[in-house]
């Protein structure tokens, strides 16, 4: 029986699915909008052909024959013009395409700048944003054949945004142990730059760096050394209480990284800690959380929702007017703290749950209908993926542009954490 490729259907709304949407939490998933699509992965399974949402064929044939093959091309067309039923069966599968490497390369390296999952206390050190931003500069302008006009202007700013970096990496290219994906990579963003017709003394300065060889043999270089990063963490979380009050309560909270930004907080699971006092006949709860590497800007605050015995209790109202079931939350060095009066029987123990999220940012607790316990689990894989690509990132094998290949600010961060944790 012949080897069989991914279905092609037709949905109820009309759009044209190729192959089954992959299910899981939003971090197990990398997703890339192109041209009339979505296109989506799996991060935590193999790298394949990607499943797709065709929302509009037209434009999408400027790239799934390049993506797909010819014959799912054809049947992509077939079943939107409600052609013969055979065009909805199941198609040969064709050799992987170049194209469809590079984008499922870049589709995870969006992935990377939005969950990678960042963690002292886990021992996971953070991607430097300006290297991996470079990178993603980079794939954009590989995979232009894919994607639209916003995606030609994403990648635009994404270039402009992190031109800073480019210092660091020409330096790294000059060393003797530059991978051959860093040349590959500026030579990319030299294009790119080019087709937007940016220039300025960084592009100068790459330009001149690619007339010449790579990597004169014997140049010392300390890797960790040519970035700047942020390498103390206060760990202030768990710290003494006051001593006023009497503890009657103590727990760790969830820490779901869909309801606040990247970097907001540190990604381990026991990141979020709470304390519940007795102060005479009232009740106090304290909620600490570790920071992660990004400080927001703008008065930006985080907040901790509570719930007691399965319900929002009426928590005391905070300065700035919160909802009574959030606590709002200040940082202080690379911890955030806050904490509320709690309405509830001083004869009980009460049985407490608190989440961290940032308001207007938030989905949603269960906005997929999510089980916590299946969330917890996916989360602990992809921390398991992460150190796996640490490990391969610290190994001196270069993984060149396969998809499954260390990105540049992985290789960055496996240096950072030989010298860090």
């Amino acid at each position: 029986m012949p080897a069989r490729g991914p279905a092609v259907t037709r949905a109820e709304d009309g759009t044209v699915q190729i192959a089954e949407p992959f299910t899981g939490p939003a971090f197990t998933r990398a997703v890339l909008d192109v041209a009339g699509a979505v296109l989506t992965w799996p991060v935590l399974g193999p790298t394949g052909l990607p499943a797709a949402e065709i929302h509009d064929v037209g434009r999408a044939q400027q790239w799934l024959w390049a993506v797909y093959g010819e014959r799912t091309a054809a049947a992509v067309d077939a079943v939107a013009s409600g052609a013969a039923e055979a065009a909805a069966e199941l198609m040969p599968p064709e050799q992987p395409t170049a194209l469809a490497g590079s984008a499922a390369r870049l589709a995870f390296c969006h992935w990377a700048a939005r969950w990678w999952p960042a963690s002292h206390l886990d021992g996971i050190p953070a991607l430097e944003p300006g290297v991996l931003g470079l990178e993603l500069a980079a794939l954009t302008h590989e995979c232009q054949q894919l994607l639209d006009e916003a995606g030609e202007v994403e990648g635009h700013e994404l270039l402009e945004e992190h031109l800073p970096a480019l210092a660091p990496l020409i330096r790294w290219r000059q060393s003797a142990a530059s991978p051959r994906r860093l040349d590959r990579v500026l030579r990319l963003i030299d294009d790119a730059a080019d087709s937007l017709g940016l220039d300025g003394e960084a592009l100068g300065r790459l330009r001149s760096a690619l007339e010449q060889d790579a990597g004169p043999a014997g140049t010392p270089l300390v890797l960790a050394d040519l970035f700047v990063r942020q390498r103390e963490f206060a760990l202030a979380a768990g710290g003494a209480h006051p001593a006023t009050g009497r503890v009657i309560a103590r727990g760790q909270g969830s820490n779901d990284w869909c309801r606040y930004p990247p970097g907001f907080v540190d990604a381990a699971e026991g990141a979020v800690s709470w304390s519940v006092l007795a102060l005479g006949a009232g009740r106090r709860i304290e909620v600490e959380v570790v920071a992660g590497h990004m400080a927001p800007v703008g008065g930006v605050r985080l907040a901790a929702e509570v719930s007691v015995d399965g319900v929002h209790p009426a928590a005391g109202v905070s300065p700035d007017g919160g909802p009574p079931s959030r606590v709002p939350l200040a940082r202080r060095d690379d911890v955030w703290t806050g904490r509320a009066d709690l309405d509830i029987r001083a004869s009980t123990t009460p049985h407490v749950d608190v989440g961290i999220l940032l308001p207007g940012f938030d989905p949603g607790r269960g906005a997929d209908d999510r089980a916590g316990s299946d969330d917890r689990a996916a989360r602990e894989a992809v921390r398991a993926l992460a150190r796996r690509r640490l490990g391969e990132a610290a190994a001196p094998f270069d993984g060149g542009a396969a998809p499954s290949g260390p990105f540049l600010a992985e290789i960055v961060a496996a240096a950072a954490a030989e010298e860090d944790f």
